[in-house]
């Protein structure tokens, strides 16, 4: 297998309508669920008959899908009350995708050359209900920033936490799809100080440099601990903890937290990525006293919790935001669906700073 080539682009995407679908394309299945990460041999790239769309669907060519690392959790048994569907050896892999219009049923509003937005990557051609295609406006600079996690990263801090101005607010995970956007955000919702946490010295120099960050710790057995790393960068404590990461950071965060501080949980990634033992259950030992006695507010928050308003609200705003150079979506983009599953590796790995996307 070729080793992907990452590169990072704004240029805006040619929409002229796709040719005449071939007979047969590529999709990325399961082959065995993996003991650890995610490793390419767990994967394959298999050649089979293009979809043939039925009543009320659309075949879409994909041109863009989101690699996104947590899809480790669904392989094999899934996690209860998870809204993913379980992924067992044979099946196609899933997620957010941007697909160009092929064939739409009749009396349908979508017209080929039509950019949607679904939830069937991982396969250069795709069937889905019509009902399930959300069209894509012109409202953003470059389609590819629909793929973005910034809406649930905007719910997380203005629906759920609240973030004031002059609030300090630590982010866990700073360098992924959704902390790359978190900074920013807190940055232009009015935060005072911004703290971040990654794995490498490289990321968060540009976590520092680009994203809003004034602060970054560095996570792994050489380094301090967490708790006494936030001290130094936090040194009066936080209002707001934006967590993607959950363990020892999250009891840093209690032990750091300002009374009346609001902590919102959006991953779990110390227990579901983990390269020793992989886990879609997160258990951590927080000081519940303390949570009593500043009266902490600890909420989870998923992207299925942002409400329409929010997101409509957020569209608006990063397009504006985006035109103006304010944000930027940081991601990484990967060319061909045949490094697809080095790029799931990469990504679970912590290699790429931003979303990971990879065209076709």
């Amino acid at each position: 297998m070729t080793s992907p080539q990452p590169t990072s682009d704004t240029h805006t995407t040619d929409t002229r309508p796709a040719p005449t679908p071939p007979r047969t394309s590529r999709e990325v299945r399961l082959v065995s669920v993996p003991d650890t990460l995610p490793r390419p041999e767990n994967l394959s790239v298999v050649e089979t008959a293009t979809p043939v769309p039925g009543a009320g669907e659309v075949l879409l060519r994909n041109r863009f899908f989101h690699v996104f690392p947590a899809l480790r959790t669904v392989m094999g048994d899934g996690v209860p009350d998870a809204p993913l569907t379980p992924l067992r050896p044979g099946d196609t892999l899933f997620g957010g995708a941007i697909g160009e219009v092929v064939s739409a049923p009749a009396g349908s509003t979508l017209r080929p050359g039509d950019l949607v937005s679904h939830a069937q990557g991982w396969r250069e051609y795709a069937v889905v209900a019509a009902s399930e295609c959300a069209p894509l406006d012109d409202v953003l600079p470059d389609p590819i920033a629909h793929l973005s996690q910034g809406s649930t990263a905007y719910g997380a801090l203005t629906d759920a936490a609240g973030v004031r101005p002059g609030d300090t607010v630590f982010v866990s995970g700073a360098a992924g799809s959704l902390g790359s956007m978190a900074g920013q955000l807190a940055r232009l919702l009015g935060a005072g100080r911004v703290v971040g946490s990654t794995s490498t010295r490289a990321k968060a120099d540009r976590l520092v440099a680009d994203l809003g960050y004034d602060a970054v710790l560095l996570r792994g057995p050489e380094q301090d601990p967490i708790a006494d790393q936030l001290a130094k960068a936090a040194p009066d404590g936080i209002d707001v903890f934006f967590d993607n990461v959950g363990g020892e950071q999250l009891r840093a965060a209690v032990a750091a937290a300002r009374p009346g501080a609001r902590l919102v949980l959006v991953g779990a990634l110390s227990s579901q990525l983990s390269p020793d033992r992989p886990s879609p259950h997160a258990p951590v030992e927080i000081d519940s006293f303390a949570v009593i006695l500043r009266r902490l507010r600890i909420q989870g928050f998923s992207g299925l919790d942002t409400t329409p308003s929010v997101r409509a609200e957020w569209a608006e705003k990063f397009a504006g935001w985006l035109r103006t150079g304010d944000i930027t979506f940081p991601h990484v983009r990967i060319q061909g669906i045949e490094n697809a599953p080095r790029a799931l590796y990469d990504a679970a790995a912590g290699k790429h700073l931003g979303t990971v996307v990879v065209a076709l």
